[in-house]
């Protein structure tokens, strides 16, 4: 069958998407991504590396300019008639919205769409609503109304998402499915066992304020202030444009005071996983985090917040402990439970390892999207189906 997938970042074709990629080409499809970014070298390494063709399309990521959109909808619409795939499977909002579109009135017979979480429009803030926030969200809905009923299915990654949109909003969805995490590739994040006598807490993801950044920097400076060989590393990227971007001159003062270390947007994510002790993601929402998955991968317990998408990935006590979501306090606090009881860092971290192979096998997570998609079935591979091979104590 020729299969087209719709999303936004190419970098996901070799992050997110690279193994379901490899899983359709497996299957004998014919497999076609379009991303709003494409360059020329990403272009080339999808066609030699996957043997999946590439192209870019137009597509406004940020912003709602209705003009703007329905444009660049219609050349979109005009690409899927003239490669008439037999199906289609959109993944992000914006992608999810237009490609259902697009893709009906293109006479596409199979649409599928996957919200790999609600967005920061959906996300509750410590300040509450503004009138541009629910305006916004209220544009959001009405544009889920008019497009995810034209889909033969809609995949989400935990059960409050669908509750907060396709049930609180009644949307007349055909079919939804609840998957979980989109998975790793656990031959590449291999246990390691941490040093139990180091305190060094991580956090990674975008600097904005819904993953709970603040929440980790003020945390920190408290328990360092108590227990100052505690280390606190922060990996990921600054987004200083955004509303939501971190306090800049906050954090720097932590940095330069030694509270906080730094290193920017790193390429080697999971060497530093492996030289950290316990990962914290104190996030306002989620779909179900990547950083989470990788972190309890390589065998780290897991601070986390007890919201939508983040509770899904620990089990309170035994490979971490769930805390309210803004509340910085619970976060130290949680932190210092490690530094009282250092063993609960090995302990804690070997079950995040065991979850881990149950839960986000990408191989049994792509078997059973592609069945859902109602493409050819993919073999189990050496090791899935929930058999834990992790080489804890």
């Amino acid at each position: 069958m020729k299969v087209v997938l719709i999303g936004t970042n190419s970098s996901s074709i070799f992050g997110f998407r690279k193994l379901l990629l490899k899983s359709l080409v497996e299957a004998g499809h014919d497999v076609r991504i379009m991303t709003a970014d494409l360059t020329p070298e990403i272009k080339r390494r999808a066609k030699e590396e996957l043997n999946v063709e590439a192209e870019r399309y137009l597509l406004a990521r940020r912003g709602m300019n209705p003009l703007l959109d329905l444009k660049n909808a219609w050349h979109l619409y005009r690409r899927l008639r003239s490669l008439n795939p037999d199906v289609v499977f959109c993944y992000f909002s914006k992608p999810v919205i237009w490609g259902a579109l697009t893709s009906r009135l293109a006479g596409v017979e199979r649409r599928y769409g996957m919200l790999e979480g609600l967005g920061y429009f959906f996300t509750a803030h410590p300040g509450g609503d503004g009138w541009k926030k629910t305006l916004v969200r209220a544009a959001q809905v009405a544009l889920f109304r008019l497009s995810l009923p034209l889909l033969n299915g809609l995949v989400v990654l935990n059960p409050d998402d669908r509750k907060d949109l396709v049930d609180k909003y009644r949307i007349p969805v055909k079919d939804v499915m609840v998957l979980g995490g989109i998975g790793l590739d656990l031959d590449e994040y291999l246990y390691s066992r941490p040093a139990s006598d180091r305190n060094r807490f991580i956090f990674v993801g975008r600097l904005l304020q819904e993953k709970g950044i603040s929440e980790y920097l003020a945390a920190a400076e408290m328990v360092k202030s108590r227990h100052p060989d505690a280390e606190f590393v922060i990996l990921g990227k600054q987004d200083p444009g955004n509303p939501g971007s971190v306090d800049l001159d906050y954090m720097n003062r932590l940095v330069g005071n030694g509270v906080i270390i730094y290193p920017g947007v790193v390429t080697n994510v999971v060497d530093w996983l492996e030289s950290s002790s316990v990962f914290v993601l104190p996030s306002y929402r989620e779909g179900v985090p990547r950083s989470t998955q990788e972190a309890m991968a390589v065998g780290r317990p897991v601070i986390t917040t007890d919201v939508p998408g983040c509770r899904e990935t620990i089990r309170d006590g035994e490979n971490g402990f769930i805390v309210p979501p803004h509340d910085a306090a619970a976060v130290a606090e949680a932190m210092e439970r490690f530094i009282a009881q250092p063993d609960l860092i090995v302990s804690m971290g070997c079950r995040s390892r065991e979850l881990a192979e149950k839960a986000f096998d990408a191989d049994e997570i792509n078997r059973r999207l592609m069945n859902y998609l109602e493409l050819q079935e993919i073999e189990h591979a050496p090791g899935s189906q929930g058999i834990t091979t992790s080489p804890c104590p």
